[in-house]
This record gives structure tokens, sequence and C-alpha cells, in this order.
């Protein structure tokens, strides 16, 4: 059996500059779990329906599990685990103080995927940037109340 093909890339990831090379096929999710050891994008779906790989590609939400490792080169990825993030912080913060996670699996994908919301945002521009994530546990009334508790909170502390 012929051994598959590997490219070799340079990304910032949560500020570090890393270099790697892995097989070709790698996925972007699987880059960041199994040769970063940063689990906090979780594996779902596997195709981009559930929101659970949700991380910031260049500062804009994908689904990690689409995104090939080797499109990444050169580009700056955020996980969950990106602790200099004020707003991430401030959106962990909000989603604890207003119950807005049951398990937690699709935890990491919301507050990523509503990072990059203004802090003015109303619910149904919040509804709209989650739109691509799924919870089974919340129904998102305390997942909407969370990412506008972070909104204010960033406002008084701006």
């Amino acid at each position: 059996m012929t051994p598959s093909p590997t490219v070799r890339l340079a990304v910032t990831v949560n500020g570090r500059r890393v270099r790697l090379e892995v097989p070709a096929e790698t996925t972007l999710v699987d880059l960041l779990r199994s040769h970063l050891g940063l689990t906090g994008a979780k594996v779902g779906c596997g195709v981009g329906e559930c929101g659970a790989c949700t991380v910031l590609l260049d500062g804009a939400p994908v689904a990690s599990c689409l995104v090939l490792a080797a499109e990444v080169d050169g580009r700056r990825v955020r996980t969950i685990e990106d602790a200099r993030n004020p707003r991430v912080r401030r959106l962990q913060e909000a989603f604890v103080a207003a119950a807005g996670l049951q398990c937690g699996f699709c935890t990491p994908g919301m507050i990523l995927a509503a990072s990059p919301l203004p802090p003015d945002a109303d619910e149904a521009a919040i509804r709209a940037g989650l739109a691509g994530n799924i919870c089974r546990c919340t129904g998102y009334t305390k997942i909407v109340a969370a990412v506008r508790r972070a909104g204010r909170a960033g406002r008084t502390r701006a």
C-alpha cells in the first residue's frame, strides 16, 4: 500500500505559529484535535451541519470538519482554547451565568459562532449568527440570553 501524500503547512493557532506535515486528507478539526491536542472543537456530524466543530478562520466562523488542513496554510485559526480573546472569555462567563449550556458538547461552537456578532446584536441577529449550530439540550433561549448578556458586558467594559 502506498503512503498517503502529505502537505506541509505553517498556521497560526491561537496566536502561536506552528509548522506541521500532515496527510493531505487531514481536516482542520483533525489537525486541531489529533495533531495539536486542542479538543474544544468537537466532531459531531462530520458534514458541516451541526456546528460542533466551529472555529474562527481569519476571524470568521467555519465548520472545521469541512476545511482541509492544507487550506489553512499561512492563515490564522482561533479555537475555544484561546484564552487571550476577551470576547470569547465574556461569552464563556455569560454562558455559565445564564445557564446557556447543559451537556456542553455544542458550547464551544456556539461561543465561537457568536464571537464575531456585534455587542448590540438583537435576538434575530443572534439567532441568525447561531443558525448553523445545533443544540439538543437547551432549546436556545438560554443560549441567546447568554450572548445578549455577553454583549451588554462588552459594552460596559469598552
